[in-house]
C-alpha cells in the first residue's frame, strides 16, 4: 500500500480537527477525499505531507512510518502536495516557479520542458509573473510546478476552487492523464461531482471522521451522497 492513515488525531492548540481517522491509497490510483468545507480535508493533507503535527495514530509511505518527517524529507521520496489556493511565488515568473519546483532535481530543466509540454500556456507565458495568471492557469502552474519533482505521488487539495466550470473540465482532464503516466493521486474536493467522475475510489468525510468509503462509482449512486454533495445535475455531467 502506499499511503495509509491509521487513526489519525491532530488538529490546532486545543482543538482536534481529525478525529482518530483512517485510509489507504494504493499504488496507481486516483482516490478523492470529499466533504463539506471545514470538516477537515485540509487539515489531514497537511499532516500527510509533514506540515501539521500529529497527536495520535500512524501514517506510512511504502510501508514506513513518516511521522515527524519534514516536508522537503517527503519529496525526495517522490511525495507533493500541491497546496490549496495554489500558493505561488506571485512575483516571480511561470519559468522561475516551476525551478523552484524542482530545486533538488538535478535534471530539473528537462523537467520543465515536459511540463510545458504538457501545459503549452506555460511555455506561452513563460516570462509572465504568475500573479498575472488566469485563475486556470495559476491552477495549471501550481500543478506543473509539482511534476518538476518527478513526483510518484501528488497531493491535491481543491485543484477546482475559484475556476469556471469549463476550466474545472479542463483541470481534471489534466489530474486523469497523470494516472495513465503512471503518478498515484490523492485529490481532496468540495466539487464531488469532478471528483467522483475521475476517481477509482472514494472515502466521504464529517467534522474530522470519515462516515462513507468505497469505489467512486457506486458513492456517486449512493442516495445520501447524491443528497448532500452532487445535486440535481449531477446524472447529466458525468453520466
Amino acid at each position: 500500500m502506499l499511503l495509509q492513515v491509521r487513526n489519525l488525531r491532530c488538529g490546532y492548540g486545543s482543538l482536534e480537527i481529525v478525529k482518530g481517522l483512517s485510509l489507504h491509497v494504493a499504488a496507481g490510483e486516483i482516490v478523492t477525499l470529499v466533504g463539506a468545507n471545514g470538516a477537515g480535508k485540509t487539515s489531514l493533507l497537511r499532516a500527510v505531507a509533514g506540515l501539521l503535527p500529529t497527536w495520535q495514530g500512524d501514517i506510512r509511505l511504502n510501508g514506513h512510518s513518516i511521522l515527524g518527517r519534514p516536508p522537503w524529507d517527503l519529496v525526495n521520496h517522490a511525495m507533493v502536495l500541491v497546496p490549496e489556493g495554489r500558493q505561488l511565488f506571485a512575483d516571480m515568473s511561470v519559468g522561475e516557479n516551476l525551478l523552484l519546483g524542482g530545486y533538488h532535481n538535478p535534471d530539473r530543466r528537462t523537467a520543465v520542458e515536459e511540463v510545458y509540454d504538457r501545459f503549452p500556456r506555460l511555455r506561452e507565458r513563460c516570462r509572465q509573473l504568475a500573479w498575472t495568471l488566469s485563475g486556470g492557469e495559476q491552477q495549471m502552474l501550481a500543478l506543473g510546478r509539482a511534476l518538476v519533482a518527478r513526483p510518484r505521488f501528488i497531493l491535491l487539495d481543491e485543484p477546482s476552487m475559484g475556476l469556471a466550470p469549463l476550466l474545472v473540465q479542463e483541470v481534471f482532464a489534466v489530474i486523469r492523464r497523470l494516472k495513465d503516466d503512471g503518478v498515484t493521486v490523492f485529490l481532496v474536493e468540495q466539487n464531488a461531482v469532478a471528483a467522483l467522475g475521475i476517481a477509482d475510489r472514494a472515502y466521504v468525510m464529517e467534522t474530522g471522521e470519515i462516515i462513507l468509503e468505497g469505489a467512486a462509482a457506486d458513492l456517486s449512486r449512493n442516495p445520501e451522497v447524491r443528497r448532500a454533495y452532487l445535486g440535481k445535475g449531477y446524472k447529466e455531467i458525468w453520466e
